[in-house]
């Protein structure tokens, strides 16, 4: 164990490197507090391939911009041995708060812990310790932060997360869905670009021919979902410079009248974005749509890196944390 003073004798003392002086150095990498609850991803859909990879990645990037974050998975749709469901996961993570809080108080007690299990050195148990006593100071406070992935309010997706949160015994913190934000307009301009139907950002320094002139941004949620996705569009037509509008995957004839309504404005080439991460619909219903608006479609914006780093925003916010360089909620 470590001294007030340092580290005990024999061990080896990692000596801090000296920080680049000037305006052009970096920020002191952030870490997670000692004792912070879980961030747990509440993705809609069944754990398919597809939706894992996208899931792997976000969760990646999270965990590259907080060191330490202990990230963990729900699924809302469906589950398996290797995907919970969200329920599952939050029922776990108030038992992994309830035994940090039973270690505590045997710490208290004078007897041993066993929250560190088979702790290999003085450093793993230190960590160990730290987090228990944490666990005695946070103990009115969430067992886990719940981020849905989710572009926009999908009423039925996120009523049937809280749910999940209600039976699960958990006491969660619940956060809004990751939009409307300026970085899923980037995003969605991306995606477009990607798929020849946009130009690209002038970083980029090139045009696309087939560039379209009229966006369908769509979305499922019902009307909430289609407001808020109309506040990106905003955002991406400022970007674009063309007209956008939302419209419901899951209404009939929605997107087929949105085409229509961007054709009798004076729009020529239209082009179909999908405001959504990926999970929340089938493939086959974005090309249905777009075969019926008559125009072809981007990808969803998936594990674009905005998408990372907004969930790891939304669970930060909802702690009071601050963390050099995250977007703005």
């Amino acid at each position: 164990m470590s001294s007030p003073t340092g580290p005990a004798s024999g061990l080896p003392v990692r000596m801090p490197r000296p920080r680049q002086s000037g305006r052009h150095r970096r920020p002191e990498p952030a870490a997670a507090p000692v004792g912070a609850p879980p961030l747990v991803l509440a993705v809609p859909g069944a754990p398919d391939p597809v939706t894992r990879a996208v899931v792997d990645e976000v969760l990646s990037i999270a965990r590259s911009e907080l060191p330490g974050l202990d990230a963990r998975v729900g699924y809302v749709g469906g589950a398996d041995e290797q995907a919970p469901a969200l329920e599952d996961t939050l029922a776990q993570a108030a038992r992994d708060r309830a035994a940090l809080l039973a270690a505590a108080l045997a710490d208290a007690a004078g007897q041993p812990g066993d929250a560190a299990g088979d702790a290999p050195d003085a450093a793993a148990q230190e960590a160990a310790y730290a987090a228990r006593q944490q666990a005695v100071i946070d103990a009115d406070g969430p067992a886990a932060v719940v981020v849905p992935l989710l572009a926009g309010p999908d009423s039925e997706l996120l009523a049937r997360a809280r749910q999940a949160v209600e039976g699960s015994g958990c006491a969660a913190l619940f956060t809004d869905p990751l939009g409307p934000h300026p970085l899923l307009a980037e995003a969605l301009h991306v995606r477009l670009s990607e798929a020849g139907l946009a130009r690209a950002d002038r970083a980029r320094l090139f045009t696309v021919a087939t560039a379209a002139d009229g966006i369908i941004l769509a979305t499922v949620g019902g009307p909430q979902a289609v407001q808020a996705a109309g506040i990106t569009g905003m955002l991406l037509s400022a970007r674009l410079a063309v007209p956008v509008l939302a419209a419901p995957l899951d209404e009939k004839g929605a997107v087929a009248r949105t085409a229509e309504q961007l054709l009798g404005a004076g729009s020529q080439r239209l082009a179909l974005a999908p405001y959504l991460i990926g999970p929340e619909v089938s493939a086959e219903l974005i090309e249905t749509a777009a075969n019926e608006a008559g125009c072809a479609a981007a990808e969803p914006l998936g594990a674009y890196p905005a998408v990372g780093r907004l969930v790891l925003s939304a669970y930060a916010a909802a702690l009071g944390l601050t963390l050099p360089g995250a977007p703005n909620r």
